[in-house]
């Protein structure tokens, strides 16, 4: 389904890629969590998916959106929910003109700072 807005059709696709801008730029947001396919398409395109983790469900007025996402070890969770709450339905209203009546952020999991060096280290190595 795609919202509409005054003979204005706007793809579920643009509101995810709107929400998921608006999701990487809060404080406390490791990555989003999007599943194996989602992954798969980052690495075969060498494109970062920007909608990843996010799903969308338009009406003809209003939207309904989804976000899933990994926190940093140490963030206070509900202030990061709360953060892209107000994030993606400002960003997502103001862009398109759509009312987003739901923002359900879904914590799939935590990322901790050992995690992130070993990630860092992994690519120092593969580059020597």
């Amino acid at each position: 389904t795609e919202g509409t807005n005054d003979g204005i059709k706007i793809s579920n696709d643009v509101v995810a890629v709107i929400a998921g801008v608006a999701v990487s730029e809060v404080p406390g947001v490791a990555s989003m969590s999007g599943g194996f396919a989602g992954g798969i398409s980052e690495v075969l395109s060498g494109k970062k998916n920007l909608s990843k983790g996010i799903k969308v469900d338009a009406g003809e007025k209003e939207v309904k959106i989804d976000v899933n996402i990994i926190v940093e070890y140490g963030s206070r969770i509900p202030d990061v929910a709360f953060e892209i709450q107000n994030r993606v339905k400002k960003s997502v209203e103001n862009m398109t003109g759509l009312k987003v009546s739901e923002v359900n952020v879904h914590v799939q999991g935590v990322r901790t700072e050992k995690e992130e060096n070993n990630n860092e280290e992994s690519e120092e190595q593969k580059g020597e």
